[in-house]
């Protein structure tokens, strides 16, 4: 299984105000529902449309206020994965994030999209840590 971490993302919010964020799929509707299509959630799931794929996510696990793991849902991505939200408590005001994405990929398809999976992690980190900022 190949790993594939962010760049460590500084967010001056507390860590628990940044989970509650994270950690229900409902609350990305702002955020998302404009950049895909179809997008469906409530707390525990969430589907959409991404280049004519339906992908469809779940909660796997919380860990209040250090982490959430996402998985692939019945039916929604043909590749095993796990994505990780990592939180880091600096101070009360300021909190790291960090993004690990863990994917099951033959040596063909790491080759052809590894690069872009790295840029991926690191783009939703950012985009996490612009909007918790503003």
């Amino acid at each position: 299984m190949q790993e594939y971490i962010s760049k460590q993302q500084r967010i001056l919010r507390p860590a628990e105000q940044i989970f509650a964020a994270v950690s229900r799929f409902d609350n990305l509707t702002p955020a998302v529902a404009d950049r895909v299509e179809e997008w469906q959630a409530d707390e525990e799931h969430c589907s959409f449309k991404a280049k004519g794929f339906t992908v469809k996510l779940r909660m796997a696990e919380r860990v209040e206020p250090k982490h959430v793991k996402i998985v692939g849902d019945e039916g929604g991505v043909p590749v095993d994965f796990a994505f990780w939200i990592q939180l880091h408590k600096v101070s009360d005001t300021d909190t790291r994030l960090r993004l690990v994405l863990h994917v099951e990929l033959n040596m063909m398809m790491k080759m052809m999209i590894g690069s872009k999976l790295q840029s991926a992690v690191d783009q939703i980190a950012e985009g996490i840590a612009k909007a918790m900022n503003s």
